[in-house]
């Protein structure tokens, strides 16, 4: 197998694991835009403050003597959702709840505001710098001739990629068959008409931002566990390109949020390896003008008749 096509499996793999962490923070956003039509700009900072929390946990548990990785991870991920589950229902209840009949502009500075303030709420409390992460699962394969380039497949990609792909089906059977699920999708479809029929919208809404929540801390965890570091500043920008993801895949659709994950996430790894790293950001918004300019909608998304 030649070079070059080693070079464009690794990414492949690359852009498919990065785009897998897109898509579990992207849901946050299709699902709130999806059910009450307003973008929750605080969502990347759930993000960044699970990462944290993992960081804590891991932390703990090592002072602690407990060492088996499995255990270790599961107990990470489960208190890192039980935290910022408990963050994403407090940011509907301050940010959104109190403005619900409000004008959209006004949700989304407050919004705005809530992202502001859980950012500096992080670098008061855990310091401005990056703090590095304990490597908890290293090693890998590689593939390819020994004498020349050679394809890799580490652990952590395998595992974002397994979280991710069990995370959406858990996701997606919850709101096919669920009562809870069929509740947000009434929701969704027409809020009033689900009050009526005795549906306790407020409650949807609240279990919508701490699902979003929930998968983002996920995210949150296994990113700070691949990269190896974290800051108060990582949900910022991760947390505009998890949207962009749900722009592309069409807002609103959690498949789309999927798509548009995995699309992005490749078209960032091709840019950095076939034209430079400075540039990944440029190709990433570039695509999203250009879906927009001739598919408004999306990848994925419909057309709908605005909601009153």
């Amino acid at each position: 197998m030649s070079d070059s096509l080693l070079q464009f499996s690794q990414q492949i793999i690359n852009g498919l694991t990065l785009g897998s962490i897109y898509a579990l923070i992207a849901i946050g956003y299709t699902m709130v835009y999806g059910i009450i039509g307003m973008i929750n700009f605080a969502h990347g900072e759930i993000y960044m403050i699970s990462a944290y929390v993992g960081l804590i946990v891991i932390t703990a548990l090592g002072m602690l003597g407990i060492t088996p990785i499995p255990l270790v991870l599961l107990i990470a991920l489960f208190i890192s959702i039980i935290v910022t589950s408990a963050y994403g229902w407090t940011v509907e209840r301050l940010a959104y709840r109190p403005l619900r009949g409000s004008e959209r502009l006004v949700a989304l500075i407050s919004a705005i505001g809530m992202s502001i303030f859980l950012q500096n709420y992080m670098q008061l409390s855990q310091g401005a710098r990056d703090v590095a992460m304990q490597p908890l699962i290293t090693g890998g394969w590689r593939f390819g001739d020994e004498a020349g380039f050679q394809v890799y497949l580490s652990y952590m990609q395998i595992i974002i990629a397994v979280a991710t792909v069990a995370s959406m089906a858990a996701l997606t059977l919850f709101i096919g068959r669920s009562r809870l699920g069929r509740a947000c999708r009434a929701t969704s479809e027409d809020r009033n008409m689900a009050n009526l029929l005795g549906i306790n919208t407020d409650r949807v809404i609240s279990l919508t931002f701490v699902i979003g929540a929930a998968l983002a801390a996920v995210a949150g965890v296994l990113v700070g566990l691949y990269y190896g570091v974290v800051n108060p500043f990582m949900g910022f920008i991760v947390g505009l390109k998890a949207f962009t993801a749900a722009v592309l895949g069409g807002i609103g659709s959690i498949p789309g949020a999927m798509l548009g994950g995995v699309v992005l996430g490749l078209s960032e790894s091709f840019a950095s390896a076939y034209l430079t790293t400075e540039y990944k950001d440029v190709v990433s918004f570039s695509l999203l003008v250009l879906v927009l300019l001739f598919r408004p909608t999306g990848l994925l998304g419909k057309p709908e008749v605005e909601k009153v």
